[in-house]
């Protein structure tokens, strides 16, 4: 898989890119990681890359010459573009699993008061990591790119991938590990059980617990 991020600030981008897991995908060459800096696409002198938008209100607006630019020369084998943008579709997991499959992904990071409306036009989704407003798109991108590359082949085991958070619509179940207790919390017995249907039931169950409690959205009157 292949990623470009264009971006006003790429250093932001410094620790993402050579720590744990992501750095693994890189130096195993299961995933190529490029960040671009828009101002590099710029035709003006002073690298402007925005300006006031039109009608008035705060803020300035990224301008649609420097995002064509670099999406034209970036794309050169049918890629997948993204926006990043607080009025886009709320991102998810199935959405992870539908990008993992791309070869190759452009994400675009707004900032200030966003994109130029007329670069939405090159654009193949529209994503939102929340309903809530971040100075700027770097952040969401690493969200986006950190949950794609993992669903990546080989970049994790394919044990890891199973029974995760989401992929059923239910959040994922505890976990524990040594010692047995702790400060009188006990491990459920079951899971020391070694019967491993009865601790499949146990986890199940757990999940929809868990689902009602924090998240009963994702239920939808199904898994009772």
């Amino acid at each position: 898989m292949k990623i470009d991020v264009l971006t006003l600030f790429p250093n932001m981008y410094d620790n993402f890119l050579t720590e744990s897991i992501i750095k693994r995908a890189i130096d195993r060459n299961l995933v190529e990681i490029n960040i671009h800096n828009i101002r590099d696409y710029t035709v003006y002198s002073n690298n402007q890359v925005d300006d006031y938008p039109f009608g008035g209100g705060g803020g300035m607006v990224l301008m649609c010459d420097p995002i064509f630019r670099a999406v034209e020369a970036l794309n050169n084998d049918d890629a997948f573009v993204i926006m990043m943008t607080p009025s886009g579709k709320v991102y998810k997991q199935s959405i992870a699993y539908d990008l993992s499959k791309h070869k190759h992904i452009i994400i675009l990071c707004g900032h200030y008061e966003g994109f130029d409306e007329r670069i939405k036009s090159i654009v193949d989704l529209e994503l939102s990591i929340g309903d809530y407003v971040l100075t700027g798109g770097e952040l969401p991108s690493m969200v986006v790119m950190d949950s794609v590359i993992r669903l990546t082949q080989d970049v994790i085991s394919k044990e890891s991938l199973e029974s995760e958070s989401f992929d059923n619509n239910l959040l994922d179940y505890p976990n524990y590990t040594k010692p047995y207790e702790y400060r009188g919390m006990k491990v459920p017995d079951v899971l020391l059980s070694g019967h491993h249907e009865n601790i499949k039931k146990y986890r199940h169950s757990e999940q929809i617990r868990l689902t009602k409690e924090n998240r009963p959205d994702l239920l939808g009157g199904s898994h009772e």
